[in-house]
């Protein structure tokens, strides 16, 4: 279930990292991208994002998504594989989707 369907509220587009962790939680995902990101789909309700199996790959996607599921509520982030490939499905409603379309645009 989105966050935003559990009480039929807008939950407001915004982070709660500090700007530090912010620019840490960034790097991290910058290095993921160029390492092992082989498709971006924007979708209607937000982004599939495609990485190869690589060593270490599901651990670290699975760590970054904890961190964005507690401090952006906003988008339902999830991790599948299928295929041999690791998928990020990010969802949201309203405004969110549209920032989610400015995400993870390119590799850093």
């Amino acid at each position: 279930m989105h966050p935003t369907e559990e009480t039929g509220r807008t939950v407001p587009v915004a982070c709660t990292l500090t700007s530090a962790d912010l620019a840490a939680q960034r790097d991290r995902w910058e290095q993921l991208i160029t390492r092992a990101m082989t498709a971006r789909i924007e979708t209607a309700q937000g982004l599939r994002i495609v990485f190869r199996s690589d060593s270490g790959t599901g651990g670290e996607l699975r760590a970054l998504v904890a961190v964005e599921n507690e401090c952006c509520r906003w988008a339902d982030w999830t991790v599948e594989t299928h295929d041999g490939q690791i998928v990020l499905s990010v969802r949201s409603t309203g405004e969110g989707v549209a920032v989610l379309h400015a995400m993870f645009t390119s590799p850093a």
